[in-house]
């Protein structure tokens, strides 16, 4: 059972293969507010919406002084035809082996239909720039999200 996070908990750090053959790291980021969210699978329907909402928004994020980053557990490649098809301008980090997803608590027993299997809640973390969490939301619905997480990260 992977330990819940909390607000004012250390944000743990990563560094994950990114989308264009990049590496996207926690403490590279560090004196910058970093939006993390996390996502089930690329180029799905919720997905999709939840990218291009958080996309739309990147410029004020950014006067926010907020990095936006998408995780899921997809390849690399997976996420660059993702970001071409959708025009999406902030990086995604790629998962694969599912470890920086269970430091989050975010790699979860899932139920559909009465079948379990191990999934991603969709979640976003809100980190500030001393590496701590700030905010977090869980079990996210995508509809109003980002700009959600865009009051927080302007407040703080």
């Amino acid at each position: 059972m992977t330990k819940q996070l909390a607000v004012g908990d250390k944000a743990p750090d990563f560094t994950l293969p990114g989308d264009g053959g990049s590496e996207i790291s926690l403490s590279a980021l560090k004196g910058s507010k970093v939006v993390l969210y996390f996502y089930p699978k690329d180029d799905t329907s919720g997905c999709t919406k939840e990218a291009i909402a958080f996309n739309a928004l990147r410029k004020f994020f950014e006067k926010a002084g907020a990095v936006i980053i998408g995780v899921s557990p997809d390849s690399p490649k997976s996420h660059d035809k993702f970001k071409d098809k959708y025009d999406l301008d902030f990086p995604l980090a790629s998962d694969e082996t599912k470890a920086m997803l269970s430091d989050y608590g975010v790699w979860v027993e899932k139920s559909m239909y009465g079948r379990k299997y191990m999934g991603v809640e969709r979640s976003t973390f809100l980190i500030d720039g001393k590496g701590k969490i700030a905010a977090l939301w869980t079990k996210v619905k995508v509809d109003g999200h980002a700009e959600e997480v865009l009051k927080a990260a302007q407040s703080i």
